[in-house]
């Protein structure tokens, strides 16, 4: 568990107690009487004032916070957020079953459960994360946190931007693929997890010696407010192209929302901003910035000759990337083994963040040659074949276009390609993605990605509206024939990407989540063609 107690935890012990019965309090000197009264208080962590309207006392003990029902144990504050799919509203009383002892909801119900503190709020998730972070003594203040937001590239620069500050040290990561917590790393669930989940990794994080902490920061959590509060010390842009429409409903709602990061909206205001002035909203948001928070370093990075940090001489092949980089107070040869003009950009914001910290960026070039690279981002599957097959996260058009575009500039044979679209997401983007890979690839196997609770013959006729090519791509519904056929076909010198997926090791149908990560697929159907072919 991430920031919750366990069942067999002491303090939830001493809670489970009946604590109006005789026989306890003749026992006041118990050990789980005295960690009871040793509990934080509700009233340490939410005042009054802070409310609409209270019902029951604030000063009780609390052994903890939940947002989640199932969760709950004895001495629980559990919060009833609202939600896209469910009203946490409709689990309060499951919640007081399990033994809360306070809720904190939009709305108080009629009638209460007795013995229960409610607290009504406007905004039970800012409550969450103004509480999440006074329960963890703030651990923001004593980490340099590093926000990563974009489109784009988050996951790799959020990674590159670790390895570079890392040098020995203990350097926390909340993204994508995994959350590291400095003692453990555990598998990610959620690219920025509610707030409660962030502020207890960080806790976590500072307990286990880190003095710094990277994460990625999507549209969605800054939008309902997990990151409200947490103070960062350097906010980092990446890039804007469509994505997440079925949330926001349009690019410009999309980029006021990035735009909150930086302008103080969440509540504090990055002490640097880093941004891509080779994205147009890039040089937006440097514009937004100065306007709004006008006594702001900001540190801006591409190819662009006004960025700050930049890349000249760029050459591209599919062994490494090579570039002159550029800062104000110097010059240095970049050799890096990511590959595509995509890494440039990601490379420059990793450099470009360790220099507005103080890093010197030519004595960080070291590094860089050491860095393995990022799970499922461009990942190279090597077992012996003639071709190359590469594995990606790509799932936008933009991604695509990118990968792509550069995959046909370094590939002497032929470009194919294996992607799908996900379900119960932006569907406006399906025949977009479509049409990328048309531009570029010389066949193309469009499958099943994860299509959730949507049809996959729904996913695949939104998809065919933006073919230009049909003799250039095939429907295949299962993505394993269609990896198989695209390793068929392969020939010495051609280019197979598998696109979609990266790092993720499921597949999800409706409310069913089986075991798929195209890696190991790769790998299993490449030993048994090798194995046909010698027998």
């Amino acid at each position: 568990m991430i920031g919750y107690l366990t069942q067999n935890h002491a303090l939830i012990s001493a809670f489970r107690q009946p604590r109006v019965a005789a026989a306890v309090r003749r026992q006041a000197d118990a050990p789980g009487n005295r960690l009871f009264k040793m509990a934080p208080k509700l009233s340490d962590y939410l005042s009054e004032n802070e409310a609409i309207a209270v019902k029951g006392s604030l000063d009780r003990p609390i052994s903890g916070l939940v947002m989640d029902s199932r969760r709950v144990v004895p001495g629980t504050l559990f919060f009833a957020l609202p939600g896209l799919r469910a009203d946490g509203s409709s689990f309060i009383d499951e919640a007081v079953d399990r033994g809360a002892v306070a809720v904190v909801t939009q709305k108080i119900p009629v009638p209460t459960p007795a013995k229960v503190t409610f607290i009504q709020v406007a905004d039970a998730r800012a409550t969450l994360a103004l509480v999440a972070r006074r329960f963890y003594k703030f651990p923001d203040r004593d980490l340099q946190v590093v926000g990563v937001t974009g489109t784009n590239g988050k996951t790799t620069v959020t990674h590159l931007i670790k390895h570079l500050l890392g040098d020995g040290r203990r350097v926390g990561l909340i993204g994508t693929v995994n959350y590291d917590l400095g003692a453990r790393t555990v598998p990610s669930y959620k690219t920025t997890p509610e707030s409660l989940d962030i502020f207890g990794m960080l806790a976590q994080m500072r307990d286990a010696g880190c003095r710094q902490a990277v994460m990625e920061v999507s549209s969605h959590g800054i939008d309902q407010q997990r990151v409200l509060g947490l103070g960062f010390g350097a906010a980092v842009f990446t890039n804007l192209t469509r994505d997440h429409l079925d949330y926001h409903q349009s690019m410009e709602t999309y980029f006021d929302v990035k735009t909150r990061l930086f302008t103080g909206h969440t509540g504090s205001e990055p002490k640097v901003a880093v941004v891509n002035v080779d994205d147009p909203y890039g040089i937006r948001l440097v514009g937004r910035i100065r306007e709004a928070v006008p006594t702001a370093r900001v540190v801006t990075y591409g190819e662009h000759p006004d960025a700050q940090v930049r890349a000249e001489q760029v050459t591209l092949n599919f062994k490494n990337t090579a570039f002159r980089l550029v800062w104000p107070e110097g010059t240095a040869a970049v050799d890096s083994p990511l590959i595509g003009r995509y890494n440039v950009s990601n490379l420059l914001a990793a450099l470009a963040t360790a220099w507005g910290l103080g890093r010197d960026p030519g004595a960080l070039l070291g590094r860089l040659r050491d860095f393995a690279g990022v799970p499922g981002r461009m990942e190279r599957i090597e077992e012996g074949q003639p071709f190359n097959v590469l594995v990606d996260y790509a799932h936008t058009d933009d991604a695509l276009s990118n990968a792509l575009g550069m995959l046909r500039a370094i590939t002497p044979g032929r470009l194919l390609v294996v992607f799908g679209c996900g379900g119960n997401r932006d569907r406006t983007k399906r025949p977009l993605m479509v049409k990328a890979v048309q531009d570029y690839a010389d066949f193309a196997f469009a499958t099943a990605d994860n299509p959730r609770g949507e049809p996959l013959s729904q996913i695949f006729d939104d998809m065919q509206s933006g073919v230009t090519a049909p003799l250039k791509i095939t429907w295949i519904e299962d993505r394993r024939r269609a990896v198989s056929l695209a390793l068929d076909m392969a020939k010495p010198g051609d280019c197979l990407l598998i696109a979609g997926k990266g790092h993720e090791t499921y597949q999800e149908f409706a409310d069913t989540v089986s075991p798929f990560d195209d890696r190991q697929v790769v790998r299993e159907l490449i030993a048994i063609k090798q194995i046909k072919r010698t027998s």
